[in-house]
């Protein structure tokens, strides 16, 4: 498969493997964070597990209750149903291996979601939030303080 950029925000994903290409098994693809970026959106998945693992930089990455700094090597495990989020607290940008199985994501979630938040204005959270729940994913709150 062709690398394929996408910009949502201020993140950059590059798909890697898609359901097509593992028989339905897993989304495989490159998360890249810049230095301070933020990234609302806490969620859980209601038929996929994600793991995590850090490439490059420091990802702070919070699953349920606990906390991970996830950097090079580093690993953190997202089980379906539970709430998780993170942000770049650092000066440096991140990069992550993200795999998430079985494939319900693909490229087509990020690129659904990226035209959503175009436009230059605020994003419409009522259109993302509809996108996400297509593709299996449940908005939740961010705690307070989160950032």
């Amino acid at each position: 498969m062709e690398k394929e950029l996408i910009k949502v925000g201020q993140l950059e994903v590059v798909f890697l493997a898609t359901k097509g290409d593992t028989d339905g098994h897993a989304d495989v693809f490159e998360l890249r964070v810049p230095a301070g970026a933020k990234v609302p959106g806490a969620h859980h998945h209601v038929g996929m597990d994600e793991v995590i693992t850090g490439l490059e930089g420091v990802l702070t990455y919070v699953v349920g209750d606990r906390v991970f700094e996830v950097g090079p090597g580093d690993h953190a495990v997202s089980p379906r149903g539970v709430r998780h989020y993170f942000v770049n607290r650092t000066d440096r940008p991140a990069r992550a291996l993200v795999v998430g199985t079985p494939a319900t994501l693909g490229p087509e979630y990020f690129r659904e979601i990226a035209a959503v938040a175009a436009g230059g204005g605020p994003p419409d959270m009522q259109k993302i939030a509809g996108v996400m729940r297509k593709y299996g994913l449940e908005p939740q709150p961010l705690p307070a303080g989160f950032g």
